[in-house]
């Protein structure tokens, strides 16, 4: 039986590969919106995939360090919520309020409550949602 090759993921043009450099400016913009969003510190590292307490502290601090794969897609969906939310908002303090505040789509929990379970798909399903919201998809 022969097995397929499977393409490593940076030979793949159509799936766009997150840079060091890349992922270093994203975190220092995660740690600008997360205070736009006036997220606690654990908010913040719930969001991040339960990142530790001390390394959350030194990306506040300017100082990222090594960023995996998980934690790069991670802030890029978390930019694109906040894309999404820029879209439907021009007032950009509405978009940020929007994070905390009940929603009907939700049962009357707050966008955040759905990332704050955890889960990289949370994060996913609140993108999905705005991007629909907004026409998107």
């Amino acid at each position: 039986m022969k097995f397929a090759t499977v393409q490593p993921l940076t030979a793949r043009p159509d799936i766009p590969v997150i840079t060091d450099e890349e992922a270093t400016a994203l975190a220092r913009a995660t740690v600008n919106l997360f205070r736009a969003w006036s997220l606690t510190d654990q908010e913040a590292r719930v969001l991040l995939g339960e990142m530790a307490q001390r390394t959350w502290a030194r990306w506040k601090a300017g100082d990222v360090g090594r960023i995996d794969r998980d934690l790069r897609a991670r802030m890029a969906i978390l930019m694109g919520i906040h894309k999404a939310l820029r879209y439907l908002f021009t007032d950009p303090a509405r978009g940020y309020a929007w994070i905390r505040k009940p929603n009907d789509a939700f049962e009357g929990r707050s966008g955040l409550d759905l990332m704050l379970r955890g889960e990289i798909t949370d994060l996913m399903d609140l993108r999905k949602y705005l991007d629909a919201e907004r026409g998107a998809w």
